[in-house]
């Protein structure tokens, strides 16, 4: 009877810390809301407009640093926070290569992230070292296919290096994401790369106009960033669990 109800208590515990997390998650959901229905194809660059657009992700940010705590801010709170930054620069066409800069710092962070002890899978299987190695196939397919237009960019010197350094940074983290085995963390991951190549295709002119092309690249964008925010919180409780578990 006392481990029946001790099970029935952690169910209960798990049921309502999971409410409590949905709850926390709320501010988010509206802001992302609030930036769509005001967002507009001639939107002018503002202060304004570069808050609303990072508002979701520094939201995001808070619940991962009111859960998990610290330990956080050297992992996906800081790449929250960068990718925030990132956010504003690409407000203005001028700072690109910043927000560029902010996003690299940021899938780092994220990389550094899923190698850390929470995350750590058993070994790696055959399959994995098949994702790994399409991955970056796909990751050097498409540098390789924006390279011509990038040439034809204005600073073209220092836009091949550097999106090349990205190509391969957001590829890292993607394979990186596959070792963890979490279903979030790895869905994420691979939004972010769907939100990058979106972005790129249209910035760099390798793709006819999309009508809804930035919906597309700010809807798996703010997807992205959700789904790695409930990763790394849920990783930390999976993480608890096994330890509570071997202290018993």
């Amino acid at each position: 009877m006392d481990i029946l109800e001790t099970h029935a208590y952690d169910r209960r515990l798990k049921r309502n810390t999971t409410c409590a997390f949905l709850l926390s998650l709320l501010p988010f959901f509206l802001s992302t809301a609030f930036y769509f229905y005001m967002w507009t194809p001639d939107v002018p660059t503002s202060i304004t407009s570069a808050g609303v657009k990072s508002a979701p992700t520094l939201l995001l940010a808070a619940v991962v640093l009111s859960w998990n705590g610290g330990q956080s801010v050297l992992g996906v709170v800081g790449g929250l926070i960068f990718s925030a930054v990132g956010d504003c620069c690409l407000i203005w066409p001028e700072l690109f290569l910043h927000g560029m800069g902010a996003f690299a710092v940021a899938h780092l962070l994220y990389s550094f992230t899923f190698l850390s002890s929470r995350y750590s899978p058993d070994s790696p299987s055959s399959w994995n070292r098949l994702l790994y190695l399409i991955l970056f196939m796909i990751g050097g397919g498409f540098y390789f296919y924006l390279y011509p237009f990038l040439q034809k960019a204005p600073d073209s010197e220092l836009l091949i290096p550097a999106v090349g350094v990205y190509v391969v940074l957001i590829t890292l983290m993607g394979t990186l994401a596959i070792r963890t085995r979490h279903t979030a963390t790895l869905l994420g991951s691979l939004c972010f790369i769907v939100s990058d190549i979106s972005l790129a295709l249209q910035v760099f002119k390798a793709t006819a106009p999309m009508k809804h092309g930035q919906i597309v690249v700010m809807v798996t964008y703010y997807l992205a960033q959700l789904l790695i925010a409930v990763g790394d919180v849920k990783a930390v409780e999976y993480h608890d669990d096994i330890a509570k578990w071997k202290r018993s």
